[in-house]
């Protein structure tokens, strides 16, 4: 071997070590992140799929089955065959729209208050509140469906958006602890050139907690849509139902027609599909967010 080769050996860049091990593990995770992801996805392509099945063809050949042809009769039923869903569906767009601003709005200002304006028993009137975060949601439906009773607002629209309607100790925590994070100068500086609490809450916290705002208006959104426990419990009949527990008694009422069924779920589901492709990079800062705050 001449020195020349023996020049160009040593330039040739070493093998890493573990190379094909580390190649086996990237391996290993992908098929793992394939298979999660192919369990995860595969019942809302069974939804679909079988809401544009024929009967005939569902019960001749199962969910599996590819749509031959493609047919909305699934839907046009549901929604001209007496079933009310059209007037659940609008119900619930209805419910989360007040929810949605009610929470927003009453979350804002109680967060702000917590977390920039100095009066008596601030903390132990805050960690009270909070504490109510380590009540589960079921033990309050009986007191809830009570104080409905006594209001009179039992099967009313009222019924069902009140009890929620002026924020949660979630949200309130959430937004407080990101107000916290904002510098005292600006709002110092606000102070000093006259402006209120309320200016500053409008003018400058808010505009600068976007991120986190967002973030607390589609958790909101999913929550609500999805809500399924206390619009059971506190209406009857088909005039204040939603679309979760419309989709339930076709469910216990039709239990052999599956392409009906699944007609309305993969109509429950376009919605928040909606919101997930349009907020999708807010969905993923949201993530980031709530998991270090």
């Amino acid at each position: 071997m001449t020195s020349h080769d023996v020049r160009r050996n040593r330039m040739l860049p070493a093998a890493a070590p573990g190379t094909p091990r580390r190649a086996l593990k990237a391996v290993a995770v992908y098929v793992v992140l394939l298979v999660g992801a192919a369990l995860t996805l595969l019942p809302f392509v069974f939804s679909v799929t079988t809401a544009f099945t024929s009967p005939t063809q569902f019960a001749r050949e199962g969910a599996a089955s590819v749509p031959n042809p493609v047919t909305l009769v699934n839907i046009g039923e549901l929604f001209a065959g007496g079933h009310s869903f059209g007037r659940a569906l609008g119900v619930t767009v209805a419910m989360t729209v007040v929810l949605l601003v009610g929470q927003l709005c009453f979350s804002i200002m109680a967060a702000y208050a917590f977390a920039r304006i100095e009066f008596p028993g601030r903390s132990i009137l805050f960690w009270a509140y909070l504490s109510g975060l380590m009540v589960p949601p079921v033990v309050l439906v009986v007191p809830l469906y009570l104080m409905m009773v006594e209001l009179g607002l039992r099967n009313t629209f009222w019924g069902l958006v009140l009890p929620f309607l002026f924020g949660s100790p979630y949200a309130i925590f959430l937004l407080r602890e990101y107000f916290r994070t904002i510098p005292r100068d600006l709002v110092d500086a606000a102070r000093i050139d006259g402006a209120g609490h309320f200016r500053i809450m409008t003018g400058i916290v808010v505009p600068l907690s976007r991120p986190i705002i967002v973030t607390l208006a589609l958790i909101t959104v999913v929550t609500q849509w999805n809500s399924f426990l206390w619009p059971l419990v506190v209406t009857t009949g088909e005039t204040w139902g939603v679309i979760t527990v419309a989709t339930a008694s076709l469910q216990s009422q039709y239990t052999s027609n599956w392409t009906l069924v699944m007609a309305a779920t993969t109509i429950a589901l376009v919605p928040l599909a909606v919101v997930f492709l349009i907020f999708q990079k807010h969905i993923v800062r949201s993530i980031t967010i709530t998991g270090f705050k």
